[in-house]
């Protein structure tokens, strides 16, 4: 992104909102899993997950999906504008997509955010996004889907990122992006927030909206997901000019 183009992403936020905490992208699509031939539409959105707080979002610079058979599709053709609800029921930037499966399997979505600089973030934020839709059958869904071309860390699923009930528990992996033998990598910050598909009436803590761990020496870690909801669960890594976060969403039932 031009330096002009940031700055312009830079203002447009910092108009949003007076509280810039917990921004998240959020790729969501209407069901966790589905049957083959069935069409599936995703949301692209950006704001404050938990709070359900909107903000206008940029045209992810990379969209695509890898098949079970490890096929990898390129959608970013496919995404369209729409406007949802944002603060003020002032109306915001968002895409969405719809994608029809064809195969049995678990297919993985990732997008890939432009770099943005957030108020309140000591660094610009790169943002990977992922999803796993699941069809008909259980194979695929631990699949590493992220380049070293496009981030420097990548969330994966240790346990199974679909039919997961509230209060399970569920374990995640951070690792370098690379094309042969990946890197663990430790210590690295998580957080962990529920969306929430309308404002909560009363709001709770800052520490109760979005929770932290770290990872392990072997690059994982378990959290907790006591709801139903969906859930993003962002691995962070910073260097000196960014930050760098992949995030899994994952759905939970009662």
């Amino acid at each position: 992104m031009s330096a002009p183009r940031l700055l312009l992403v830079t203002i447009g936020l910092l108009l949003a909102s007076p509280s810039m905490y917990a921004h998240y992208h959020m790729l969501l699509p209407a069901k966790s899993s589905a049957k083959t031939d069935e069409e599936v539409t995703f949301e692209y959105r950006f704001g404050h997950p938990f709070e359900h707080q909107m903000f206008a979002c940029l045209k992810p610079s990379e969209l695509y999906v890898i098949a079970p058979d490890g096929t990898k599709t390129d959608l970013l053709s496919k995404l369209v504008e729409i406007k949802i609800e944002g603060e003020d029921g002032k109306k915001v930037l968002a895409y969405s997509f719809s994608f029809t499966p064809t195969k049995r399997g678990d297919y993985t979505f990732v997008a890939v955010a432009p770099s943005t600089k957030v108020d309140g973030e000591p660094l610009p934020l790169k943002d990977v996004i992922k999803v796993v839709l699941h069809v008909q059958t259980q194979n695929g869904w631990d699949r590493r889907a992220v380049t070293a071309k496009t981030a420097m860390i990548e969330t994966s699923p240790l346990t199974r990122p679909y039919a997961i009930v509230a209060g399970s528990a569920f374990q995640i992996e951070a690792d370098e992006p690379a094309e042969g033998e990946r890197k663990a990598l430790a210590g690295m910050t998580v957080e962990v927030e529920r969306y929430n598909a309308a404002p909560p009436k009363v709001l709770p803590a800052d520490e109760f909206i979005t929770r932290t761990a770290r990872t392990t020496r072997a690059g994982s870690a378990t959290v907790t997901l006591p709801d139903a909801g969906w859930w993003a669960i962002t691995c962070i890594r910073d260097t000196k000019e960014q930050r760098h976060r992949c995030t899994l969403w994952v759905e939970v039932v009662k």
